[in-house]
C-alpha cells in the first residue's frame, strides 16, 4: 500500500455498513472495554488521572475516537476512506468533540516521534501489505512508557469475520490470492465490499515476537482479562489458560481475533 497511489474511495455498500454500525450501542460498549482495559494497565504505570494523547489508526466513522473524547482525553484519529472519515468529523462536532482527524496510511504517519502516550488499530493490520511498517510507524510515534492496543486476524483459528467464506483462516496461500483477487474483481461482496481486502493472517505468537523485535513487551488477550469481573468457573480457568502452554494455544484455536497490547519501553 504506497501512500502515494492509495485508493480513498468507499464502496457504498460498504459505507452504508459502517455507518449504520459505527452507530450500534454495542459498538460503543465495545470500545468503551477497550478503552478501560487500556487505562487499567496504563493506571498501573501512571497517575490514574492522567489525560492521554491518543492515537486511533483506521478510525472509520470515529465511534473509538469519541469514547476516549468523552472522557477529554486528546484524541486523534487517522483512515484511508475519506467518506468515512468525513463523517467522523460531522459526528464529532455535533457532539462538541474536539478530535484531530487526518487522511492518510497507516505505513507513514502523520504526527512526529514519541508524540502519542497510546496508540490504537483494531482490525487493521490485515489489510496492510506491508504491515511491518505498520508496527514500526505505531512504535515511533509512541513516548517511551507508550501503549499499543491492536487486533488483527487469527490464522489458528477457522472462524473469522473477514471473508464471506467457511474456514478461511485455514485455506492454502494459493487459494487465499485467489479469493483476494475475486474480492477486487468480480466479487466484493466476498469481503464485505472493503477497497482494501485482509491479506494478512497472523498468528498471536507472531506479533508478540514482531513486538519484542521493536522493544514492546507484550500481553495478550487473556493477560488482559479481569478475572474480578468475571464468574466463578472464568476465574478457575483464565489462570490455567495463563500457566499452561497448551491450554492457552487451545484457546487460541477457539479464538477468531488476535488481540496484543504492547508497552514500549
Amino acid at each position: 500500500m504506497n501512500p502515494a497511489t492509495l485508493d480513498h474511495s468507499s464502496h457504498e455498500k460498504f459505507l452504508a455498513y459502517y455507518a449504520d454500525r459505527s452507530q450500534l450501542s454495542k459498538e460503543f460498549d465495545r470500545f468503551r472495554a477497550i478503552r478501560n482495559t487500556v487505562l487499567r494497565v496504563a493506571a498501573g504505570r501512571d497517575h490514574p488521572d492522567r489525560k492521554y494523547d491518543v492515537l486511533d489508526v483506521g478510525c472509520g466513522a470515529g465511534t473509538q475516537c469519541a469514547v476516549w473524547a468523552e472522557i477529554d482525553h486528546r484524541v486523534h484519529g487517522l483512515d484511508v476512506n475519506q467518506p468515512l472519515l468525513t463523517l467522523a468529523k460531522e459526528r464529532a462536532a455535533a457532539s462538541g468533540h474536539e478530535i484531530d482527524f487526518r487522511l492518510g496510511s497507516a505505513v507513514q504517519l502523520p504526527w512526529p516521534d514519541r508524540s502519542m502516550d497510546i496508540c490504537l488499530a483494531l482490525e487493521l493490520l490485515e489489510h496492510v501489505t506491508d504491515w511491518r511498517s505498520c508496527l514500526n510507524e505505531f512504535t515511533r510515534v509512541l513516548r517511551p512508557g507508550g501503549i499499543l492496543y491492536f487486533s488483527t486476524t487469527n490464522k489458528l483459528c477457522p472462524k473469522q469475520n473477514e471473508f464471506n467464506l467457511a474456514g478461511y483462516s485455514w485455506y492454502p496461500a494459493a487459494l487465499k490470492r485467489h479469493f483476494e483477487r475475486l474480492t477486487v474483481t468480480k466479487r466484493p461482496s466476498l469481503a464485505n465490499y472493503a477497497v482494501y481486502p485482509a491479506v494478512n493472517w497472523f498468528t498471536p505468537y507472531g506479533l508478540r515476537a514482531e513486538l519484542a523485535v521493536r522493544g514492546l513487551s507484550s500481553l495478550d488477550r487473556f493477560d488482559l482479562i479481569d478475572s474480578s469481573q468475571k464468574g466463578r468457573l472464568a476465574r478457575l480457568i483464565i489462570p490455567l489458560v495463563r500457566a499452561l502452554p497448551p491450554l492457552r494455544l487451545l484457546a487460541f484455536v477457539c479464538t477468531p481475533s488476535t488481540t496484543l497490547l504492547g508497552i514500549k519501553a
